[in-house]
């Protein structure tokens, strides 16, 4: 009898009208539950107050109460996973000094032990010493109150000690899983076409049992579906700097992807700022919503704009200025 009334119960359990909940999809894939209606997202850290894509910066997202930073992942030349985010090692580090024979300064080009070397945090120091208007694009806006309050003395002497190096993506993201940071990884592949690196990103935040707290994103749409076909659990966004006809469906039919990232800002605003009639254009974030993908703007750091967006629909906004994006979220409905 005893062994009977297991089997039923097996069988039950086994039926598709049970009542047993299935799994609940991560936070960040259709149909999860984020933390929040609209998340803060640090680009590359909270790159206007410490050096780009370093320890330093995803901390300072912790710190401006950030849902999750964004980040860059290339290759090394023997196959590390480095976070930096352009081709090649001379805007964000001191390579050209350390190696001045080089011929070619991609990041394909070194050794992770070599990257280990450079020095990636003197050049943000050498940036805010400079008059706003000479500095990189992103740190122009960067007024003396936001210096004062939000990067110390202490800050600028250990960002220039030379003690500030390119992270490795396992470094990223165990700092994310003590943080308990959510990260959107953007993977790298043009024009370098990295060989295995959707597969190679994948086996490691399986490995640091991290699917459900990782988005992997990239403007090479063909590492999306790749990324699904290794995991169903990861979430995955495209990026896009074009506008797109149907995004909604084209993200999640097509990709089987979570989210739709357009960019909003000069050169690769998608969204209508700069239009001729100045005028947002919400269709694109409309179809999005209507499948349930999330829409990640970036990269965002205007007060005025970060408010129309969030009224437009937006669910993350990515941003150099996170400190900004709090205090617009603190006045917002959809806080």
């Amino acid at each position: 009898m005893a062994l009977r009334q297991t089997l039923a119960g097996l069988l039950a359990l086994l039926h598709l009208g049970s009542s047993v909940p299935a799994a609940e999809p991560a936070p960040l894939r259709v149909g999860g539950k984020p933390p929040a209606p609209v998340l803060n997202i640090a680009h590359r850290g909270a790159r206007a107050f410490a050096p780009e894509n370093t320890l330093e910066a995803f901390a300072r997202a912790a710190e401006f109460g950030c849902h999750a930073f964004e980040l860059d992942v290339h290759l090394s030349k023997d196959g590390e996973l480095i976070v930096v985010h352009d081709d090649d090692l001379l805007r964000c580090s001191d390579v050209k000094k350390r190696f001045p024979d080089r011929k070619s300064y991609h990041v394909s080009d070194f050794t992770a032990a070599e990257i280990r070397t450079l020095d990636a945090g003197s050049w943000y120091v050498a940036e805010l010493n400079k008059p706003a208007e000479k500095r990189q694009s992103f740190l122009r806006s960067l007024g003396e109150d936001e210096i004062k309050r939000h990067v110390r003395e202490a800050d600028l002497a250990h960002f220039g000690s030379g003690k500030v190096k390119h992270p490795t993506l396992r470094e990223a993201l165990e700092l994310a899983r003590a943080r308990h940071l959510l990260v959107n990884v953007e993977i790298k592949t043009l024009p370098r076409m990295y060989p295995e690196i959707a597969a190679k990103t994948v086996k490691l935040i399986e490995e640091l049992k991290m699917e459900r707290a990782v988005i992997i994103s990239s403007f090479d749409h063909e590492q999306l579906t790749e990324v699904r076909r290794l995991n169903k659990v990861i979430a995955t966004g495209a990026l896009v700097a074009d506008r797109l006809a149907f995004p909604g469906k084209y993200v999640r039919d097509i990709l089987e992807g979570d989210s739709y990232n357009p960019g909003c800002y000069g050169a690769y605003d998608t969204m209508g700022f700069n239009s001729v009639s100045g005028k947002l254009a919400t269709q694109g974030i409309k179809d999005a919503r209507a499948h349930g993908v999330a829409v990640m703007v970036w990269t965002e750091n205007d007060p005025v704009r970060m408010t129309a967006l969030i009224e437009a629909g937006v669910t993350g906004i990515i941003t150099d200025f996170p400190n900004r994006l709090h205090e617009v979220l603190k006045n917002s409905p959809r806080r």
